[in-house]
């Protein structure tokens, strides 16, 4: 965060330095024009009036007497100016210059062309005759004689002498520019950055606190709400998200840990039964067998082969929910009948259902639609819907099997007497080895039963649904696609 904070920090200053130069460069190069237009707009008329004084040209020819002592007498004056005499092409005749450095023998006639006719109000440079590819600020004015163009008297109003000067006061006047500037550009904005920084960062410093406290294991740390819409406050937002959804992971985990360690105490508990019974009858036939009577060594027999049956059921139910829950469960769906399906189911259940004096009435509507559906999976739901109710019907009790159209398929629904589900139980009821009295006893079963026929359902693209009333009946009701 320190580091984030003083690298912004650093940026803005070199920002700020880089704005402070350009606009020194700029103000400087704009300081220096505004001299220079002044300066030719204050001496526009030097030449026309070196032309009133004397006339360069006498009888066609330079008056070099006369005008080298009003040019000497006019650069005693200001010695910044120098004068030259130009022919109408710009070619130099004559000049009084305080050294003999003229270096160029003719300037551009363009520009002087340009100041004259304009009057001098507009700001022209033209070239400087002791400094070739530069320009300087000049006076100018044409020379007549008998009405005809003689030539130019063109006046440089920035000497070589002038330029030393202008520049060592420039020089000075930028540099303690660059410094005053500089400075108070670097303690003010110095000052307002770092606070602007630190108001900006301000959320960023809250979440890196809320990440800090999250790691070292303060898993309800959270970033404070902001009603600004700021990225950083968005991404205050976002661990706050991210946050809660590891805090719920990290719950589920533990509710898939426990479920797990009761599955395992589950199974443990229902393969140890079985077996057990299995290993007693067959060590008692082993050390008794000559003693037992033909009807006990039946009787223990069947016994075995009934917790042969009851291990079978179990580690087929254990099997096939994984499959459907791991989604390896192949389902072949066709065409289905479905009245022919539960029609079997009935009667099958019927013997079991006599046994405990429990009727069972099957209401099943002409004319259903034929659905779509796996006939193995679609019969193991109906076998264990109608098993569950036989095992929770109480004797002389009553299970209804119906079957009707319904909109996009076949509504199917089993409902039984006796004691229902409470409500507090009938989210959980689906869930493997759920049982709604732990202390029930007598009853048999894997604890897969409704496990795997909401897993199979879901398959089918249908969902269960249960209503029930704790001193009354149990309904199960789902609508197969057609």
């Amino acid at each position: 965060m320190k580091s984030l904070y003083w690298r912004l920090s650093l940026s803005f200053i070199l920002v700020l330095l880089l704005v402070g130069a350009s606009y020194i460069l700029i103000t400087t190069k704009n300081a220096q024009r505004y001299f220079q237009e002044t300066t030719q707009k204050l001496n526009a008329e030097v030449a026309s009036y070196l032309i009133k004084e004397v006339n360069p040209f006498q009888d066609g020819k330079i008056n070099e007497e006369a005008l080298g002592v009003i040019m000497h007498s006019m650069m005693a004056v200001n010695p910044g100016i120098e004068v030259y005499l130009l022919n109408p092409k710009g070619e130099i005749l004559s000049y009084v210059v305080l050294d003999q450095l003229v270096k160029l023998k003719a300037v551009d006639i363009a520009p002087v062309e340009q100041f004259i006719s304009e009057g001098g109000s507009e700001f022209v440079l033209g070239d400087d005759p002791r400094n070739p590819g530069t320009t300087s600020v000049f006076s100018a004015a044409p020379v007549y004689e008998n009405g005809e163009l003689q030539g130019y008297v063109y006046i440089t109003l920035e000497s070589e002498k002038f330029d030393a000067i202008s520049s060592d006061l420039l020089g000075s006047y930028w540099l303690g520019l660059t410094l005053n500037s500089i400075l108070i550009t670097l303690i003010v904005g110095l000052l307002i950055g770092l606070v602007l920084i630190a108001w900006w960062t301000r959320h960023l410093r809250k979440v890196v606190v809320a990440v800090e406290a999250f790691k070292e294991g303060d898993l309800q740390s959270r970033v404070p709400q902001s009603t600004s819409n700021s990225d950083l406050a968005l991404l205050g937002k976002t661990f706050n998200s991210m946050a809660d959804t590891i805090l719920d992971n990290i719950e589920e985990l533990k509710n898939v840990d426990a479920l797990r360690r009761e599955l395992i105490a589950n199974v443990s508990h229902d393969l140890r039964n079985p077996l057990a019974i299995i290993n007693g009858y067959v060590e008692t036939l082993q050390i008794r067998d000559e003693k037992l009577t033909p009807d006990e060594k039946r009787s223990y027999y069947k016994i075995i082969l009934n917790s042969v049956d009851k291990l079978t059921k179990l580690v087929t139910d254990l099997f096939d929910l994984s499959k459907l829950e791991s989604g390896q469960m192949q389902v072949k769906k066709e065409k289905l009948k479905i009245q022919e399906l539960l029609v079997d189911s009935s009667l099958k259940y019927e013997l079991l259902a006599q046994s405990k004096d429990i009727s069972i009435s099957s209401s099943i509507c002409a004319n259903l639609p034929v659905v779509e559906a796996d006939l193995y999976l679609i019969d193991r739901v109906i076998q264990n819907l109608l098993d569950n109710a036989v095992k929770y019907t109480p004797d002389h009790g009553h299970i209804e099997l119906e079957a009707c159209s319904a909109p996009g398929g076949v509504k199917i629904r089993v409902k039984n007497s006796g004691e229902g589900i409470p409500k507090e139980d009938l989210e959980s009821i689906f869930d493997r080895y759920y049982k709604v009295d732990k202390d029930m006893k007598g009853i048999e079963g894997s604890g897969l039963g409704l496990a795997i026929v909401r897993k199979i359902l879901e398959i089918h693209g249908s969902k269960i649904h249960i209503s029930s009333d704790s001193e009354s009946y149990t309904e199960f009701e789902f609508v197969l696609p057609a």
